[in-house]
């Protein structure tokens, strides 16, 4: 698409004198009717592609061990702990995909495959030992008054001692903080079950991108005057919400979990839209843009081109963000 018939496109999407805000509010509304008529349920089935398929089987059947935990809070914790990778080791000696240190894998890790060993670093040993360590979390707390998946993930964190003194969880800023997290982070791997509310930073985010079509494309681009200006497409995302106070991982694939996941059919404008060449993995996402209605996003698609409209229906769609503050405070700085 030329860069003339981009900008003609974009006018037609943004639409015979609507702006892009008026489109925001019209869509906000319509979400709120649907929210009030929408379907309720506690349901926690994962959200597509948000756990490498290598391991979706794992992490949806030992997910649903106890009752204390979900698929989409083990995926959480297992993201959290090593971004899905297997070989992830720590400085304080954390092992394999669920960062066990040695001593508690020694009390705590299971032979999850039946292979008659139990191997750290192998994922079918691992996740059904996170899965068995939380569930046995929670049987220590199981008389403990409050929520029981917060009691057992601050139990993770402060121990079950600490939990069963202060009748739930603790006083702890840091305990507090990675109760926050983990559950923040579970709704970004849940499919939801009801619409999802519109993103109030939408708007600005959007038009900050706005200012910035027709900008050339730079591999790893921030904007900043060292780099002229000029983004690639995760940078572009990163800046546009930064100006709404809103603080995004730089790269696309850590992107997707700053919010819950609207289907095709919900988004909005201010949505984060992705795209890879793995339709299973989020961890594959190469690219992402800013939907902005009609079909359309604003992104900065590759070397050579300029930030511009483009169409979002292509094969290689993988799905679609709805950015909150929450969500994206709750993501690890390194994964």
């Amino acid at each position: 698409m030329t860069v003339r018939k981009a900008w003609l496109v974009g006018g037609a999407v943004l639409g015979a004198g609507l702006s892009f805000v008026m489109l925001l509010v019209v869509g906000v509304y319509v979400v709120a009717g649907n929210l009030a008529n929408g379907v309720g349920g506690a349901t926690k089935a994962l959200a597509k592609g948000s756990v490498p398929a290598a391991y979706q089987n794992l992490v949806q059947k030992w997910g649903n061990l106890c009752t204390a935990i979900n698929p989409a809070l083990l995926a959480a914790q297992l993201y959290q702990e090593s971004g899905f990778n297997p070989k992830a080791q720590s400085a304080a000696a954390a092992q394999g995909i669920a960062q066990f240190i040695p001593g508690t894998w020694a009390t705590h890790g299971i032979d999850g495959d039946g292979d008659g060993d139990r191997d750290v670093w192998d994922p079918n040993d691992a996740i059904p030992s996170a899965a068995k360590y939380d569930c046995t979390l929670a049987s220590y707390v199981k008389d403990v008054p409050g929520d029981a998946t917060k009691n057992m993930l601050a139990s993770y964190n402060a121990g079950a001692y600490a939990v069963i003194k202060y009748g739930g969880v603790p006083p702890y800023k840091e305990t507090q903080n990675y109760v926050k997290t983990i559950t923040t982070l579970e709704e970004s791997f849940a499919a939801p079950v009801t619409r999802v509310d519109p993103s109030k930073q939408a708007a600005g985010a959007i038009y900050y991108a706005q200012k910035k079509l027709g900008t050339p494309y730079l591999w790893g681009g921030d904007g900043t005057a060292q780099d002229g200006g000029r983004f690639d497409c995760s940078g572009l995302t990163k800046a546009a919400y930064e100006s709404v106070g809103i603080t995004l991982p730089r790269v696309a694939n850590d992107q997707w979990n700053a919010g819950q996941h609207p289907a095709r059919n919900e988004l909005l404008p201010g949505d984060l839209v992705f795209f890879s060449d793995d339709l299973t993995n989020s961890r594959a996402i190469r690219h992402v843009g800013i939907y902005v209605g009609g079909g359309y996003m604003i992104d900065a698609p590759r070397t050579g081109a300029v930030i511009r409209f483009d169409p979002i229906d292509t094969p290689d769609y993988f799905g679609a963000t709805r950015v909150t503050e929450d969500g994206a405070k709750a993501l690890p700085t390194t994964v």
